[in-house]
């Protein structure tokens, strides 16, 4: 393993000391502040540009924001993990040991990601008084997983960029949200997305199994490198997401294309293109 490698399509922006505890947390911190900015940025928007936002409750102002946020980050995980899974000859050769500046510089940007959906899930729960026991979870055994990435310097980067692929689905699942909020939910795109969704989570079931079978071709390497208490970390979230996540989301994203409703917020519907309340009130047209 070779910290200071330099492939020829290394950049600048890469050409940091990772060893040093100073940088690692710089990167983490500026992570959180850009996902924190694209937040901000994507309020500041669907305020001047949308109706249906304004007329959002706060909860699922949030939730919209998050969304948002979530497809760009999914944008950013699905190149790197991409990269390092059909690309980048050092991951291809080795997927134990394997490191990268620009890996190292990925996942600490994607740390701070995590850790700003850790805040805003808690903060959230906090101030509308409600838990997802399945969102907590998925957001803990994430962050926990990379947060053992940035104290073991010596850890393999190829499972961790295997992890930010499992983000692919987010950017059609935050055109789906969307749209379902404006109601659009009928058009052909939105049917046409939320078919590419289904496909994207079943490529995640794959990628599950293909992190199992390097996981268990390695396993004794797999765990020497991580460490014990980082390793059970990642292998829960593995097990957690294989069992039940990918399944479940996988069934609810296909319930959602047969019958479109934010399962979201379970006090709303989506019928004929509109957003109703599901209390009596009124059905109200939004349109951006």
């Amino acid at each position: 393993m070779n910290l200071a490698y330099d492939g020829a399509t290394s950049r600048d922006i890469f050409d940091w000391d990772y060893v040093l505890w100073e940088v690692r947390l710089k990167l983490l911190a500026a992570g959180f502040f850009i996902y924190l900015g694209v937040f901000l940025l994507a309020h500041w928007l669907s305020s001047w540009i949308s109706a249906t936002y304004r007329a959002l409750s706060a909860k699922e102002k949030v939730f919209w924001n998050m969304t948002i946020t979530r497809g760009v980050f999914g944008v950013q995980s699905c190149v790197a993990g991409l990269w390092a899974l059909l690309i980048d000859p050092v991951f291809q050769a080795d997927k134990v040991y394997s490191q990268q500046k620009w890996s190292w510089f990925n996942c600490l940007i994607a740390s701070g990601f995590f850790l700003l959906e850790n805040v805003a899930v808690h903060l959230s729960n906090i101030v509308f008084r409600t838990f997802d026991v399945f969102l907590v979870v998925h957001h803990l055994l994430a962050f926990g997983g990379f947060l053992g990435l940035i104290t073991n310097v010596e850890s393999g980067h190829y499972l961790p960029l295997m992890g930010l692929l499992l983000e692919m689905s987010t950017p059609s699942t935050c055109i789906s949200w969307v749209f379902l909020k404006i109601g659009w939910a009928n058009t052909l795109f939105w049917k046409a997305n939320q078919w590419l969704m289904i496909h994207l989570f079943h490529c995640r079931m794959i990628l599950t199994y293909h992190m199992w079978v390097v996981c268990i071709s390695n396993w004794n390497d797999v765990v020497e490198n991580m460490g014990l208490m980082y390793f059970m970390v990642f292998f829960i979230g593995l097990c957690a997401l294989t069992i039940i996540l990918n399944p479940y989301w996988t069934y609810k994203k296909t319930q959602q294309l047969l019958s479109p409703a934010d399962w979201n917020f379970s006090n709303t519907a989506v019928k004929n293109g509109s957003f109703r309340k599901l209390n009596g009130e009124t059905m109200q047209k939004k349109r951006i």
